[in-house]
């Protein structure tokens, strides 16, 4: 028998599998003996986000429709990396997709475990710089998708008041946030960041 932390698992079955997600029902027993089962989420490509920052402070969020929650939702350009590929190059790929923008500059920022009760999923977030204009082709299901340029502090903003609850774009912008106040920036960009809109 195998333990994962202080459960002991007796038996796991796998419920549900198509290509980006297993749903597994684990038959567990607590140190006390009690038995349950514990079902799980494992997610077989890690979560991507990044946060495109302009020379001048302004950040290039996107909007689309989240078909779970049904609702439109301003986020940072995100993207899933496919098994064995890196991050950076997934998320290299959806910043010219969404936001049509490619950097300069790459630099890991945050690394997170999104509803890690229940899933395994792993989201790395990315600092993009030196931005210039790039194409890529989005796929049928981003037809809806609009890229808007905006002063970072209204974007964060916007996640201070609940029009923006994506959990990478709140983690990501605030993380920046941080790293301005810091002195965590390279060229003065801090100062352009925290400037009020």
């Amino acid at each position: 028998m195998k333990k994962r932390g202080t459960l002991t698992i007796h038996a796991g079955t796998s419920l549900f599998a198509n290509p980006w997600i297993e749903l597994t029902a684990y038959d567990v027993s607590a140190p006390s003996g009690r038995r349950f089962d514990y079902t799980t989420v494992d997610f077989k490509r890690a979560a991507t986000g990044v946060v495109p920052l302009h020379d001048d402070g302004t950040v290039t969020l996107v909007g689309q429709h989240r078909f779970p929650l049904d609702i439109f939702s301003w986020e940072l350009p995100e993207g899933g990396a496919e098994p064995g590929e890196p991050p950076l190059e997934a998320i290299k790929r959806e910043l010219a997709e969404e936001a049509s923008l490619a950097a300069g500059t790459w630099r890991e920022i945050l690394k997170m475990h999104l509803s890690n009760s229940v899933t395994n999923e792993v989201a790395y977030l990315f600092l993009a710089t030196g931005l210039t204009a790039a194409t890529g082709e989005r796929d049928d299901t981003e037809a809806d998708l609009v890229a808007r340029r905006m002063p970072f502090q209204e974007a964060l903003a916007m996640c201070l008041d609940g029009r923006i609850t994506d959990s990478l774009t709140v983690a990501g912008l605030l993380r920046v946030h941080q790293m301005a106040v810091a002195g965590d920036l390279p060229d003065g960009l801090g100062a352009r960041v925290l400037k009020a809109p």
